[in-house]
């Protein structure tokens, strides 16, 4: 009798894929020049994921709008006032879409070590985990 490993993969596993493939997160802070950029580009590769940012300023390099909440899961903001500005602003677009907010100071240049070191503490029980091999 062979390996029970062997064949197709567990149903858990393949449920995992399914389920990974529809996460998507939103990297949010005012600008979308430092935190936020980095954020995506740090998670862009991460499995089961895919990943935008955006600012809350309507002068940011690619200004938050209703398209983007609408496309999150979940929505991580830097600091607790872009939670604020979002709720206000976009309050139809959220739906029940969770916001969570990393309170990551605006101290820190576009992939900046201690930027990325941070990023990956504080999103680390948000990432989904790989299956083993």
């Amino acid at each position: 009798m062979g390996d029970w490993r062997e064949g197709p993969p567990l149903l858990h596993d393949r449920l995992w894929e399914v389920k990974a493939r529809d996460r998507h997160y939103l990297f949010v802070c005012s600008q979308n020049k430092l935190r936020s950029p980095t954020a995506e580009q740090i998670f862009a590769d991460h499995p089961g994921i895919e990943t935008l940012s955006a600012g809350t300023n309507h002068d940011a390099e690619t200004p938050l709008d209703d398209e983007m909440l609408r496309w999150a899961d979940t929505i991580f903001v830097m600091e607790k006032t872009h939670r604020s500005k979002i709720q206000q602003r976009f309050r139809s677009a959220l739906g029940g879409t969770r916001i969570v907010c990393l309170d990551i100071p605006d101290d820190y240049e576009f992939m900046d070590a201690n930027l990325i070191a941070l990023l990956h503490t504080r999103m680390a029980r948000f990432l989904p985990r790989t299956p083993s091999a």
